[in-house]
C-alpha cells in the first residue's frame, strides 16, 4: 500500500503554493522537493539546470528494462496573487498562477507511489525542472546533459488545463503549444510642443500606424490553414500633456507552428519596422528573440498515453480533437531531443484561467495526476 494520501498531497502542493519562486531562483522549491524525495529514500542529483533542477529515480523490481523520464516544472510567475485563502502567497509580486506546485507536488507522489510498490522493469526518472516561464530552463537542463547522464527512450509531461472538467484530458498526435518570440522595439524621432508637432517628428503617431501594420502580416500574409499569432503587448512613450515624446517602445510576442512560416513573420516584422521608420524620418531599434520552438507530440507515444487516460477509471474522457494551445511551453526543447509526449488534465470548468491571479490549481486533480503517471509507468514498462 502506498504511503501517499490525498491529504499528504494537499499539504505538499500548499506548502509549494505559499512559497513561489521565480526562473532560476526556486532555492527554497528544490530543496524542499529533495527532502520530500530523501525521506523516502529516493536517489536524486539536485543543482542542476542552473542550479535548482532535480532529477531522481526509482528502479523497478522486475529487472532491467527501458528507461522513461516523467517531467514537472517548478517555477512560479511575477503575478501578484488575488486569493485570500490560507494557502496563498506569502511572497509579495510573485504566484502560483500555473499550477505548477500541482505539476510538482503531482510528480512527487508519484515518485513516493512507484517507490512504495516498484512492480515494473527499467527504470523511471522524475526530472523536476526550474524556469519554465519564459526563461527556458529545460533548454538549459538539455544543453547540461540531461539526456546523456540521464540517458532514457522517452520523455512525458503533464499541464492542468482550466476549461476542462476534472476527470477530463487531451491528448494532441502532434501540434500541442506553439513557438514563441518576443519582440522590444525603439523608435526614436525629434521632440518638440505638442501645439507644434510639425516641428518635431512624431514617434507616437508611427508607433500606433506600426501596431495596426503588423497585425497585416497575420491577417493578410499567412496562409489561412496555418495558425499564428502577433500580439503588442506594451507601449512606452512620453510624460507630460503637452510635450511630443522622442522615444517610444512597443514590446509584444509572436506564435506560430511551423518553422518557415516562423522565420518570414520575423523578416516581414522586421521590413514593415524599417520601412515605416524610413516614412517618418525616425531611428528604429529592434530586439527579436526567439525563445521557445513549437511543443510536438510524437503520434505514437501521444496514442499510448491516450490508451492509458481511456483506461483510467476515473478518467471520463479523452479529447483527441482539441486544437492545439497558441501559449508555449519549453518542454518542447525535451521533445525535439527525445521522443515523448504533453497531455492536458482538467483543472476544472469553473477554473480561473492560467496566469490569472485568481488562479488556484485543484487539490481534486493531484491524485489523479499522480495516477496517471504510476499507471504510464507501470503500462510502459511492465
Amino acid at each position: 500500500m502506498s504511503t501517499i494520501t490525498p491529504d499528504i498531497l494537499r499539504e505538499w502542493r500548499h506548502e509549494f503554493h505559499s512559497h513561489p519562486e521565480t526562473a532560476f531562483e526556486e532555492q527554497r522549491t528544490s530543496a524542499r522537493i529533495a527532502e520530500i524525495l530523501d525521506a523516502r529514500g529516493i536517489e536524486m542529483v539536485t543543482g542542476l539546470g542552473g542550479g535548482t533542477g532535480v532529477v531522481a529515480w526509482v528502479d523497478g523490481c522486475r529487472g532491467s528494462g527501458s528507461a522513461i523520464g516523467l517531467r514537472a516544472d517548478i517555477d512560479a510567475l511575477d503575478v501578484t496573487e488575488a486569493n485570500a485563502f490560507a494557502h496563498a502567497s506569502r511572497t509579495p509580486g510573485k504566484m502560483h498562477a500555473c499550477g505548477h506546485d500541482g505539476h510538482t507536488t503531482m510528480l512527487l507522489g508519484a515518485a513516493w507511489a512507484l517507490a512504495d510498490n516498484p512492480d515494473f522493469a527499467g527504470r523511471v526518472y522524475f526530472i523536476f525542472q526550474p524556469a519554465e516561464e519564459n526563461e527556458g530552463g529545460g533548454r538549459v537542463m538539455v544543453e547540461e546533459g540531461l539526456f546523456e547522464r540521464f540517458p532514457m527512450e522517452a520523455v512525458y509531461g503533464v499541464h492542468n488545463w482550466p476549461g476542462l472538467a476534472v476527470g477530463e484530458a487531451a491528448v494532441h498526435e502532434t501540434a500541442v503549444m506553439a513557438a514563441f518570440d518576443v519582440f522590444t522595439v525603439k523608435l526614436s524621432g525629434y521632440g518638440c510642443h505638442a501645439a507644434m508637432p510639425h516641428l518635431g517628428k512624431d514617434v507616437v503617431l508611427a508607433a500606433c500606424q506600426l501596431v495596426s501594420q503588423l497585425q497585416g502580416i497575420v491577417s493578410r500574409e499567412t496562409p489561412a490553414h496555418q495558425t499564428a499569432v502577433l500580439s503588442v503587448t506594451q507601449f512606452h512613450a512620453g510624460d507630460a500633456y503637452n510635450v511630443m515624446p522622442e522615444t517610444v517602445e512597443l514590446c509584444g510576442t509572436v506564435r506560430c507552428f511551423d518553422p518557415e512560416l516562423r522565420h518570414y513573420i520575423e523578416a516581414r516584422f522586421r521590413q514593415a519596422i524599417a520601412s515605416l521608420a524610413t516614412f517618418h524620418g525616425l531611428e528604429a531599434s529592434i530586439d527579436y528573440q526567439s525563445r521557445y520552438p513549437a511543443t510536438f507530440n510524437t503520434p505514437a507515444h501521444a496514442n499510448r498515453c491516450a490508451e492509458v487516460l481511456e483506461a483510467m477509471p476515473d478518467i471520463r474522457q479523452v479529447h483527441r480533437d482539441m486544437p492545439p494551445s497558441m501559449a508555449s511551453e519549453d518542454f518542447a526543447f525535451m521533445l525535439q531531443q527525445c521522443p515523448g509526449a504533453y497531455i492536458w488534465l482538467g483543472n476544472g470548468k469553473d477554473s480561473a484561467a492560467l496566469h490569472n491571479p485568481h488562479y488556484d490549481f485543484n487539490d481534486e486533480l493531484t491524485p489523479l495526476g499522480v495516477a496517471y503517471w504510476t499507471t504510464l509507468v507501470r503500462t510502459l514498462l511492465g
